[in-house]
């Protein structure tokens, strides 16, 4: 429901400048325990130049933080720095928590979030271990996202091998945008 009314008004604000707008993360997972904030992808064919981007979204109600401008690169991944470049965007103070990732549409980020989201989509156990570690982490890092994150990357790095597995064994390809 609250990814509807988001993805609905970033499809107006955004228009031609996204090809798609995915609901991603935990709250994209029916049944994964998770955090009270609506991630949220958004697909474009560049990030380069930015303003239009970033006229767009502050005028839909959303602020740029430049500082987020890379993604986790997984291991031993020997792909070009570009591939994990984005955009990120809060919600303005008071407002619902929303996490708004742009990358370029066939990045291996891009890739990342939607496979990950299918694949937790489609495998219980995989999901169930990963909101037990997920719970896990909150308890011991409750208040050092750093800490959180160092451990947490390294999971998904691991769950997106046999997602990638079962992307080969089933042919995977994203279904069609969510807005």
């Amino acid at each position: 429901m609250e990814f509807r009314e988001t993805g609905e008004k970033l499809r107006r604000a955004l228009g031609d400048l996204a090809p798609r707008i995915d609901h991603i993360g935990s709250t994209s997972v029916p049944g994964l325990c998770a955090k009270d904030i609506v991630d949220i992808q958004v697909a474009v064919q560049t990030l380069d130049p930015d303003e239009p981007l970033i006229a767009a979204m502050e005028e839909a109600g959303y602020r740029s933080l430049p500082q987020f401008s890379q993604d986790h690169r997984p291991p031993g991944d020997s792909s070009p720095d570009h591939q994990w470049q984005k955009r990120f965007f809060r919600e303005r103070e008071g407002e619902r928590r929303t996490h708004i990732h742009f990358r370029v549409e066939g990045a291996a980020n891009q890739r990342y979030a939607l496979l990950f989201r299918d694949y937790l989509r489609t495998n219980t156990p995989a999901m169930l271990a990963y909101e037990r570690i997920k719970k896990e982490l909150a308890r011991l890092h409750p208040n050092d996202v750093d800490a959180y994150y160092d451990i947490k990357d390294p999971v998904c790095d691991l769950i997106m091998n046999s997602a990638g597995a079962w992307a080969a064994a089933t042919q995977w390809r994203p279904g069609p945008s969510d807005a």
